[in-house]
């Protein structure tokens, strides 16, 4: 039996480390990113990220997993949910 990976409801953490290093797991997709603002979808609703100079370091969709670094200013979550299957990365991965 396969499994449809939008069903399977992985751990989400967020680890901060001094308003730096953000290490993000439960990720199922990426929406859009620039240096002040990364929009990240995870199983516990959409997770948005202000600050300066914001780069994603990794990503891996496969494990859900994210880090990234800069200048942190704000992680605000809201109840949003992908409306389709992949994000940006999906689509530019495919």
């Amino acid at each position: 039996m396969t499994e449809d990976k939008n069903t399977v409801s992985m751990r989400h953490n967020l680890i901060l480390e001094d308003r730096r290093v953000l290490s993000v797991s439960g990720v199922r997709d990426v929406d859009s990113f620039d240096e002040q603002t990364v929009v990240i979808f995870t199983d516990m609703g959409e997770l948005t990220v202000t600050g300066t100079q914001l780069h994603i370091n990794k990503l891996s969709l496969e494990v859900g997993e994210l880090l990234m670094e800069g200048n942190i200013a704000s992680l605000i979550y809201s109840d949003n949910q992908p409306k389709s299957v992949g994000g940006f990365f999906s689509k530019v991965f495919r």
